[in-house]
């Protein structure tokens, strides 16, 4: 099955037709970009900065590039001028530097705020209360050049699937919590970022406005063997 036919079948079962799809590309050649290009998609999502760089530069410009991985510091200068979105802000230090990066440039960066929501402590994000100590500090009402758009959130990784629901509705109900209060005019919370290929269906019902799907439209992650 080619990738015009994969995203087809991906898209047929979505349940909200206004959720994003973010086709992740990380690993996989331009050609298959090239394929998900002409089959319409324009969100494309990496979780490396060289990568992501490298494939920007040598595709259409009207693709809107997501950042979905684990951000460096160190790295954010090199897609501050483009990244359409940066999903995974899982620390103010890592929110201050953006704001610093977004000001050299004149550009506000949008972002997405990752909680943490699974059962693994590997998984990266902000705890409810690390969240509510950082929108509370002085520090992040001077910041001038990012834009928070909204939250992002990895479920756990288990078949159990009652878990990854509920994981997804504690997400959502944070969003909906915040979304009533009175918060900074550069937090504007539109987008929660939520389901992958395994649960995508799931955070869907739940409430996801986009997800970020690579082995059902690409198939499983190519590795260099060198």
């Amino acid at each position: 099955m080619d990738i015009q036919a994969k995203l087809d079948l991906v898209k047929s079962t979505f349940i909200r037709p206004d959720c994003l799809l973010i086709a992740v590309s990380k690993t996989k050649p331009l050609e298959d970009l090239q394929a998900a290009y002409s089959a319409g998609v324009r969100d494309f999502g990496e979780n490396k900065v060289q990568e992501l760089v490298a494939k920007q530069a040598q595709l259409p410009a009207d693709i809107r590039w997501h950042m979905i991985g684990h951000l460096q510091s160190n790295k954010i200068k090199y897609i501050a001028p483009f990244v359409h979105l940066i999903h995974g802000v899982d620390s103010f230090k890592l929110l201050l530097e953006i704001d610093k990066q977004g000001k050299k440039i004149q550009r506000s960066i949008p972002v997405l705020l990752q909680i943490h929501i699974a059962s693994e402590e590997s998984k990266f994000g902000f705890d409810r209360q690390e969240l509510e100590s950082m929108l509370g500090s002085p520090e992040f009402s001077n910041l001038t050049h990012v834009q928070v758009k909204g939250l992002m959130g990895m479920a756990s990784f288990t078949e159990d699937q009652h878990q990854i629901r509920e994981e997804f509705k504690g997400l959502k109900q944070l969003f909906e919590d915040l979304k009533k209060r009175a918060l900074h005019s550069f937090v504007e919370l539109k987008e929660l970022s939520m389901g992958m290929s395994g649960d995508y269906l799931i955070a869907q019902e739940e409430g996801s406005t986009m997800v970020r799907i690579g082995s059902s439209i690409f198939g499983s992650r190519t590795y260099s063997t060198s």
